[in-house]
């Protein structure tokens, strides 16, 4: 537990609320939401692993994470939006990048749309760099595509 907060392993029960998580952290910005479906299907997939947040034994937000050998790559991170600005990403976070070090993973990637400078600010305080940029990688409903930005954080 980091600041209040709890983890627990993201597991076939939790499909339907790991989708509504989704749904509500990336819906308002027109982004595609993962469905029950989507979810299972890469928790199925070989180093994919799945953590949920809790704040006073309420989830309030996820995180998906894929490993091949010292890599990983941030899947998705997603926090309610009643609960953002409230460290519950950076704590989430932190809680991601302690588990994969301690598994031996020593490079964590991850894309985040130019569009969510939140975002951005939760890599940069981490200390993640931009190390390249992805045209229109994220589609945005009837809005332009947005740009990703791929970010790398060395963890050993």
């Amino acid at each position: 537990m980091a600041d209040g907060f709890a983890l627990r392993a993201l597991g076939a029960l939790e499909l339907d609320l790991a989708s509504e998580l989704h749904r509500d952290a990336f819906g308002p910005m027109g982004e595609r939401v993962w469905m029950r479906q989507d979810i299972a299907e890469l928790l199925a997939s070989p180093g994919v692993s799945g953590l949920l947040l809790q704040a006073d034994g309420k989830d309030i937000g996820f995180a998906l994470c894929r490993a091949a050998a010292d890599e990983a790559e941030l899947l998705t991170i997603a926090v309610r939006p009643s609960h953002r600005r409230l460290g519950a990403g950076r704590a989430l976070l932190a809680m991601v990048v302690d588990r994969l070090r301690t598994a031996g993973v020593r490079t964590l990637f991850l894309e985040v749309g130019v569009d969510n400078p939140a975002a951005s600010a939760l890599y940069d305080h981490a200390g993640f760099q931009a190390v390249g940029r992805r045209a229109a990688y994220y589609r945005r409903g009837q809005a332009p595509a947005a740009d990703a930005i791929v970010m790398r954080l060395a963890l050993n």
